[in-house]
């Protein structure tokens, strides 16, 4: 079970990580400097109050920090409950067969793990970036989580791959029963659309560690 002591802990060991105080990393992250303080993790009543995704996910970009660093500073109990292993490959092997079935979901061998918090989808899994043709978006290097669960909904960042084994990450432009229109994160390539009979299958983008 996630202990609401461990996430507290696990915040105040990365601000001090970076020679930092809970205000002063609230305050790099562009928070209240006193969103941190001990005298707000528990309400007047008593209860419990928790940090919000909101608010991780503005340390974490405010110090550099990866979700897997912040996950190693949960006590290992609380880590299990948080956290899950979840499959990664890298961005080229994603074009080769034997990695995904036909609906997109991963399978096979080969895959390497990485810890991620739980997101609501068992089929999610890791691409890590290679090159720079999706830059400044997406770095050499960077690692996205992919859902294949996911609804898609036009300004979405996804994962597709073409019938003749091509990845791309792009943004969704638009999508009707015949074609896709995405547009290229790194606006020196070209934008694509894709018939239906090209694409096969289609994924959401939800998380960029970089």
């Amino acid at each position: 079970m996630l202990k609401h002591s461990d996430i507290w802990h696990a915040i105040d060991r990365l601000a001090a990580r970076y020679s930092l105080s809970p205000s002063g990393l609230a305050r790099r992250a562009g928070l209240d400097p006193t969103t941190f303080n001990k005298s707000k993790r528990i309400t007047r009543e008593g209860k419990q109050r928790w940090p919000n995704t909101e608010s991780i996910a503005k340390i974490l970009d405010a110090t550099g920090a990866s979700m897997a660093e912040f996950v190693g500073e949960i006590g290992a109990q609380s880590q299990t409950a948080l956290a899950r292993r979840i499959p990664v490959i890298g961005y080229a092997q994603a074009g080769n067969q034997g990695y995904f079935d036909e609906a997109g979901y991963p399978t096979g061998k080969g895959w390497d793990e990485v810890l991620f918090p739980h997101i609501g989808d068992p089929n999610c899994y890791a691409l890590e970036i290679s090159g720079d043709s999706m830059k400044p978006v997406y770095r050499d290097g960077d690692t996205i989580i992919v859902s294949p669960s996911a609804s898609i909904r036009r300004g979405d960042r996804v994962v597709v791959k073409t019938t003749g084994g091509e990845v791309m990450a792009k943004e969704l432009l638009r999508q009707s029963a015949r074609k896709i229109e995405l547009v290229s994160l790194n606006r020196a390539h070209a934008d694509r659309t894709l018939s239906a009979q090209e694409i096969a299958w289609m994924a959401r983008i939800v998380w960029a560690s970089q």
